[in-house]
């Protein structure tokens, strides 16, 4: 059961043309992308910045792993509302989860989990993800994400 009330951040994508198959349905491989299209928006909206410097410079993440559930079918010129939270933050690691709805929120058509990796940019190691980025999360989504803080100079 998802909790809707832990989605606090939200942004819509109408259905082009071209990102529907012959059946006459959104390509599964298209709804990796509105997940992706919303998880920048909501840490653009949190304040991270995210464009090419600081992606290939202190702060490069990676994608590790990604979770869909299909839920009910997507066709040319919906209106899509994709909604986004950040699940939890472990020491080098981060989850955020996302759901499409359409219909006003009426139906549920995928839903998502992401997890990430904060690396260090000159080893590509795993890096222990800084306090700023944790507060800003918490800032935002308050009790609604699991946090482990790795100082105890916590606000």
């Amino acid at each position: 059961m998802i909790d809707r009330k832990k989605f606090k951040h939200t942004i819509q994508i109408r259905v082009r043309n071209y990102e529907v198959d012959w059946q006459g349905i959104v390509h599964n491989g298209n709804y990796l992308l509105y997940f992706e299209a919303a998880r920048i928006e909501y840490l653009k909206h949190l304040g991270v910045k995210v464009d090419m410097k600081s992606i290939q410079g202190e702060g490069k993440v990676v994608l590790v792993r990604n979770e869909i559930d299909y839920e009910s079918p997507a066709y040319f010129d919906e209106l899509l509302e994709v909604s986004t939270r950040m699940s939890f933050i472990r020491d080098s690691s981060f989850a955020m989860e996302g759901i499409i709805e359409k219909n006003g929120g009426e139906i549920l058509v995928a839903r998502n989990v992401a997890y990430h990796v904060w690396l260090d940019p000159r080893t590509d190691r795993p890096k222990t993800i800084g306090d700023d980025f944790r507060k800003l999360v918490q800032a935002f989504e308050s009790t609604d994400c699991e946090i482990s803080w790795t100082s105890m100079n916590v606000w």
